[in-house]
């Protein structure tokens, strides 16, 4: 039971961004002044250029901005906008002072329409203010592993200390779209989002092209001003694989996506895993062991010259009778440089009934049960507080 916690601190371990670039050294003739490939799942890079050059990144700042609201705020709490929080430029989702808005239709406001003004909104309530918002969303970057990130602005309006690199938002956007949340959200081409004074229905327009001139692209997000030029992050999906592109500063973005998505593609395969069940010993069962097996088939998208990978059984020792089909045994970590790319929960395959014993015997193994729980739910809330 305490690796069962203490495997969550280690995948967040090995999960933490320590990728190296290994792409194939091609010529994809795109506009760009810098652009990244990325497998979602992984954070393996098929193609680079620039990777690592800061630069502006616009309205894609809203993709930080989106996913700490989806994480932190109740998307169904309603706000009333206050004045001085739309006092910004730029583009808008019309929100007006006293308007009454709930965070998910601000995020809809962010992710479809590039509203600033929505930005402002969450940044103030989910900050306390935008100064306090700033710091959280540098922290998030953070753990995101983004080490040439600074953001100024929740919204992405130019600042001098407001900058990023295509590989850094290639790791955010990774992040962002496994939020079942933003991936619904920023694959909507339109929505109707209720807001105003008294609030009524208003219909918000995607900005990404690429929803509709790309097959299997399910966002992400645009940007534009002049200091950073146009800029785009995308998400597809296709046969199983995720992809992430980037690029900053592109005068023919839509085309680039196309070329690099198209590319990646071509890139990756999805592999199926094969974990192993394993035995464990029961302790106070009908039965001495118990089989674990996986609870569900699992694939990791990998570039196709490059498909090393090890699994790691991180399971108890024993399991205490009764225990039940289908209840949690372990996991297996499947790790590639140092990574965690993909994670296989272990179940019990089957039942096993509490082994008959005499009055005497059960009270004492009922007490030892209940004191050794004590124990580990002690360890796990010290984990957790590690974690947290």
């Amino acid at each position: 039971m305490i690796k069962k916690y203490f495997s969550l601190f280690l995948c967040i371990l090995v999960s933490i961004p320590v990728f190296s670039i290994r792409p194939k050294a091609v010529s994809l003739g795109i506009s760009a002044s810098a652009a990244v490939v990325m497998v979602a799942q992984t954070g393996e890079v098929i193609y680079e250029y620039n990777a690592h050059k800061q630069l502006s990144m616009a309205s894609t700042t809203k993709i930080m901005t989106s996913l700490l609201a989806l994480e932190k705020a109740d998307l169904n709490k309603e706000i009333t906008v206050r004045e001085e929080e739309l006092k910004v430029e730029g583009t808008s989702m019309g929100l007006l002072a006293g308007d009454k808005v709930t965070y998910e239709g601000l995020v809809y406001g962010m992710l479809l329409q590039s509203g600033n003004d929505a930005a402002n909104v969450v940044a103030s309530r989910l900050g306390k203010n935008i100064d306090n918002f700033i710091v959280m969303m540098n922290k998030r970057a953070v753990e995101l592993g983004m080490k040439n990130t600074h953001f100024a602005t929740p919204s992405g309006l130019d600042d001098d200390e407001h900058y990023s690199t295509a590989y850094d938002m290639a790791l955010l956007g990774s992040e962002a779209i496994k939020n079942p949340d933003f991936r619904y959200i920023s694959s909507q081409t339109s929505a109707r989002v209720y807001y105003g004074n008294p609030p009524y229905s208003r219909t918000l327009t995607n900005h990404n092209k690429m929803l509709k001139m790309y097959d299997g692209c399910i966002g992400l997000k645009t940007g534009f001003t002049k200091k950073s030029g146009r800029c785009l992050v995308t998400a597809a999906e296709r046969d199983g694989i995720l992809l992430v592109a980037v690029t900053l500063n592109a005068p023919d973005d839509w085309n680039d996506h196309k070329i690099l998505l198209d590319y990646g593609f071509s890139e990756v395969e999805n592999k199926h895993l094969e974990p192993q069940s394993v035995k464990l010993p029961v302790v106070g069962g009908v039965s001495d062991k118990v089989t674990a097996v996986p609870a569900m088939d699992a694939y990791v998208n990998l570039i196709s010259d490059y498909s090393e990978y090890k699994p790691v059984y991180l399971v108890d020792k024993f399991m205490y009778a009764p225990v039940e089909k289908g209840e949690i045994a372990g996991k297996i970590l499947y790790l590639s440089d140092g990574r965690c790319v993909a994670e296989v929960l272990l179940i019990a395959n089957e039942t096993i009934a509490l082994k008959k014993v005499n009055k005497k015997e059960k009270s004492f193994r009922i007490r030892f049960r209940n004191y050794m729980k004590s124990i580990f739910e002690k360890l796990r809330r010290k984990i957790w507080q590690i974690t947290a």
